[in-house]
């Protein structure tokens, strides 16, 4: 994994402009982590990567990443490279896969 050394980490932030839309003087870090998690999928740098990981642990964030509904071919991919999830395993991907397309797409 990109992210082997997140122990080496364990004074980050998250950066709060991933959670824009929200008030972070009463944010519940642990009701919210879903939105933590897939924001930082989405678009976060390696110190919000390292935050997760530390805050959560591989083991929540990975099953965590499996229940997103949606992430772009782009995040998909990489997080089932870099957290060894099989496509078919995640919900985005089969929520993809079972869309309809348009007749003439």
């Amino acid at each position: 994994m990109y992210f082997d050394d997140y122990k080496n980490f364990s004074s980050v932030t998250l950066n709060p402009k991933l959670l824009w839309d929200y008030d972070l003087k009463n944010f519940d870090y642990d009701k919210m982590r879903d939105i933590v998690i897939q924001r930082v999928v989405e678009r976060g740098w390696p110190q919000d990567w390292y935050f997760i990981l530390n805050r959560y642990g591989v083991d929540v964030v990975r099953s965590s990443i499996m229940t997103l509904p949606y992430l772009n071919d782009k995040d998909m991919y990489f997080v089932s490279q870099q957290f060894d999830i099989p496509l078919t395993s995640l919900k985005c991907y089969k929520k993809k896969q079972s869309a309809k397309l348009h007749w003439n797409s």
